[in-house]
């Protein structure tokens, strides 16, 4: 497991001093209307997450951290608390879902592999009584659920789009083409993380200062299919391409690997989840940027609602007193409101329709604040970073 920084370590203890503080005991009982399909509080929490190919983050990262938090809180894995993965089947997530229901969850944490299976679980949840957070991806088109915890994530785009436009008019070209590559359409973030760097994209294309070569999106958030995306815009463009906005580090990566088959490049490439990968990428000179959104805060803040519902407690409260005093990162946090129909933003997070938005604000990583960033924060370590023929690189030999 990668070493956590003594500000998550601190974090994840602070987690169980907030809720042992404020949750009624299960001998005392519960509210009668947070529990699970029993209706009373104090159930197990379920954390569904959607597969090892789209991120490495969720094994990599989301696993160890879910169950940091939930083990110094006082609970025990596969009694009081499970996390598993669908591998990216949807079927076998629904499954994950009614095995929840069956165990009595009182709540379960879902990021789902696409809206439409998403939503269908949330609402067949609900009707057993048990509560969801929607986790990193929101789901449209059903009831949705208690509340939604992920990084604002048009300010993610916004992240890229400040990282990228300054190196792109720095290339010297008359009028720098450029490719948006974005992710699945099933998933409602890959239109937000869209929305932020397209309006750089789109305001300078309208000022002829650059043009747009292609804007797609990648089914399922597949590499492969990603690479091969990037291949024919490539070959159809007759590799004059100068930059790309992939939508994340996987994406970035296959946009690297076919940029490189075409032998031109490098070329600016943002990203975003600060991978190993991504990081070392950047460090080769072969990506501008990663946005990291430390993950830590927001899987921390995600176990401290879970807690505080399992309990029949504020998790409004809880969320704040996580992100105000405990958060590592320097993420802050906002409690907004998006609507369960379309995934749009709404005007306040009260109101019919409307799931209450724990937005996180995400940090966006280049080489020159690395050191500053995910490894001052321990959620990547130099060590990690610096293997192979990427220590010979001039960030390795001054930081290893």
């Amino acid at each position: 497991m990668r070493k956590r920084s003594v500000r998550s370590l601190f974090a994840l203890l602070a987690i169980s001093a907030l809720i042992a503080a404020a949750c009624t005991s299960d001998e005392d009982g519960g509210d009668g209307e947070t529990g699970g399909a029993t209706g009373e509080a104090g159930g197990p929490i379920w954390v569904l997450l959607p597969d090892t190919a789209s991120s490495d983050r969720w094994e990599g990262d989301d696993l160890p951290l879910f169950t940091e938090a939930f083990e110094a809180a006082g609970l025990v894995n596969g009694e009081d608390f499970n996390v598993v993965n669908a591998e990216g089947d949807a079927a076998t997530q629904q499954s994950q879902a009614e095995q929840a229901i069956a165990d009595g969850a009182s709540v379960i944490v879902l990021t789902s592999l696409d809206t439409g299976s998403g939503a269908t679980i949330i609402d067949q949840a609900k009707e057993a009584g048990v509560q969801v957070v929607e986790y990193d991806r929101f789901n449209t088109g059903g009831s949705g659920g208690v509340a939604y915890v992920s990084f604002d994530n048009v300010a993610v785009g916004a992240a890229m789009a400040e990282a990228m436009e300054p190196v792109i008019d720095g290339l010297g070209v008359d009028q720098p083409q450029v490719v948006m590559l974005n992710g699945g359409e099933e998933d409602n973030n890959s239109f937000l993380f869209r929305d932020g760097y397209a309006e750089t994209v789109e305001a300078r294309v309208e000022a002829g200062d650059w043009a747009l070569v292609d804007d797609q999106f990648v089914p399922g958030w597949d590499n492969a299919e990603a690479q091969t995306i990037m291949e024919q815009i490539l070959v159809s463009a007759n590799n004059e391409v100068d930059a790309v906005f992939a939508a994340n580090d996987g994406l970035a990566n296959s946009t690297i690997n076919a940029v490189e088959a075409a032998g031109i490049g490098p070329i600016p490439v943002s990203g975003q989840d600060a991978t190993a990968e991504g990081i070392q990428n950047i460090a080769l000179g072969l990506q501008t940027v990663s946005v990291y959104k430390p993950i830590q805060d927001e899987a921390g803040v995600t176990a401290a609602i879970a807690l505080a519902l399992r309990d029949g407690e504020d998790y409004e409260a809880a969320a704040t007193s996580y992100t105000s005093e405990l958060a590592s990162g320097g993420s802050a946090v906002t409690i907004i409101g998006i609507n369960a129909a379309d995934g749009t933003p709404a005007d306040s997070a009260d109101g019919e329709g409307v799931v209450p938005y724990i937005a996180l604000v995400p940090i966006g990583v280049t080489i020159d604040n690395i050191m500053d960033t995910v490894i001052a924060d321990g959620f990547r370590t130099v060590e990690e970073i610096c293997t192979g023929d990427i220590a010979q690189t001039d960030f390795c030999q001054e930081n290893a």
